[in-house]
């Protein structure tokens, strides 16, 4: 092994690909790993994020929204816990924005999505707008995956759990836009991740290879004709990233590359990525099915009242799962395959009582609900678990900087926390 721990086979392919630009791709591996937030601009301006952030940020060239940051812990801050910003590795930011321009109600497709990253970074191009479909084969990731969008407040996400294959059977040529954020050796994660070195080989590269190709023929056939796919790694392997556009290029005759870029850590201040925008021409292309069955009455009836009591906002779509109760983006699908979210899961129904959920208050805005504004240290108290005075009575939405960080029951002077126990952090002592 060499100084950095770095495969051999894999510095051979690195020295000849590169050629004289070797060395100083390898005396990369002396600089820190970079890192990087994107702000979440469904809920806040990234000039404003970065005046009210505890640390210190500059900008990602290739992303408006995003920064870079020396911060070593940026999850732990209120600011993360009221959704305000995604942790992401620079470089990663880099291939959502290829498709451009994503609103006016388009529906938008992240094969691989856990944990988040691309998929919340669509979500913001989508502005609310269309239908958002994240899917993850692995289910412990995708409840990553779904807990970052509920922490985002992102209100037109479906977040599934399938095989690129049920996918493609379910919705065939449904998909204007396509992202294959594909599984691959993960060459560019060895600075950061140090199983990834242990887990390489060539081997995994020429594996990865195959996978990628059959999850490419999948978004094929789920992309409607006119519709563009990106397809992104974080690897420099030309079998996993030139190669596997061309050799789809090859097979699929009515697709154009439009756009290719690779990010190497020696030419820019990320740790690498590979991103390709291509377009589709003829093809099929199709709608989901989107009949809705009414919710019960006397369910809907307890939930508007609920709405009417405490909400300045109205939801639509309703459709109860269960003794849980959702708004489905317009445009929606009925959920047929696992689904762990589907648009904004109102909340549940206990008995004869509507209980409002934590991804409810997260996408609320000033004004659509009455919010409970808290100072530094009683936010931290209230991530915490504890309760806080409230001269207020109902449901509340305990906020910071007027963002929602959850919801409170208030009565008798003080504000019962209902933060979910799973989420619940304590911030003192840490600046």
């Amino acid at each position: 092994m060499n100084d950095f721990n770095l495969p051999e086979a894999f510095l051979k392919h690195m020295r000849a690909s590169l050629g004289g630009d070797f060395e100083e791709f390898l005396s990369s591996y002396n600089l820190p790993p970079a890192r990087g937030i994107r702000a979440n601009t469904l809920k806040i301006t990234a000039q404003h994020l970065a005046e009210i952030l505890p640390f210190d940020v500059q900008p990602v060239p290739w992303c408006k929204d995003g920064f870079y940051i020396q911060e070593e812990k940026p999850g732990l801050t209120i600011a993360h816990a009221a959704g305000l910003y995604y942790v992401q590795e620079p470089s990663a930011m880099c291939a959502a924005p290829l498709f451009g321009d994503l609103k006016g109600g388009k529906a938008v497709l992240d094969m691989c999505s856990a944990p988040g990253g691309k998929g919340t970074q669509l979500a913001q191009a989508m502005c609310g707008e269309g239908v958002l479909f994240l899917n993850e084969i692995n289910f412990p990731r995708a409840k990553i995956l779904s807990q970052n969008v509920e922490r985002m407040g992102i209100k037109n996400a479906v977040v599934t759990v399938a095989s690129p294959l049920q996918l493609a059977g379910k919705y065939p040529a449904c998909f204007d836009r396509i992202l294959v954020d594909a599984p691959c050796s993960g060459e560019g994660m060895f600075k950061k991740e140090e199983a990834a070195t242990g887990e390489w080989s060539e081997e995994n590269v020429e594996m990865c290879a195959r996978r990628q190709a059959e999850i490419l023929e999948c978004a094929d056939r789920l992309l409607k004709a006119g519709g563009e796919i990106v397809y992104s790694t974080c690897t420099f392997s030309e079998a996993e990233d030139e190669l596997q556009v061309e050799n789809f290029l090859s097979l699929h005759k009515n697709y154009l590359l439009v756009r290719q870029e690779k990010l190497y850590p020696h030419k820019v201040r990320g740790e690498g990525h590979f991103a390709a925008l291509l377009t589709k021409g003829e093809g099929e292309e199709n709608s989901f099915e989107t009949s809705l069955k009414p919710v019960p009455s006397a369910k809907e009836k307890l939930y508007r009242a609920f709405e009417r009591d405490f909400l300045s906002v109205k939801f639509e779509n309703l459709f109860a799962a269960g003794d849980a109760l959702y708004s489905l983006p317009e445009g929606a699908p009925v959920p047929s395959l696992q689904t762990l979210r589907a648009g904004v899961r109102l909340g549940e129904f206990v008995k004869d009582r509507f209980m409002p959920a934590h991804s409810l208050a997260m996408c609320l805005k000033s004004g659509e609900a009455e919010f409970a504004e808290l100072d530094e240290n009683t936010a931290k108290d209230y991530l915490n678990g504890l309760t806080f005075p409230s001269d207020k009575s109902g449901w509340i939405v305990a906020s910071y900087k007027g963002y929602p960080l959850g919801w409170c029951k208030a009565g008798g002077g003080t504000a019962k926390n209902h933060y979910p126990k799973g989420l619940r952090i304590n911030l003192h002592g840490i600046n």
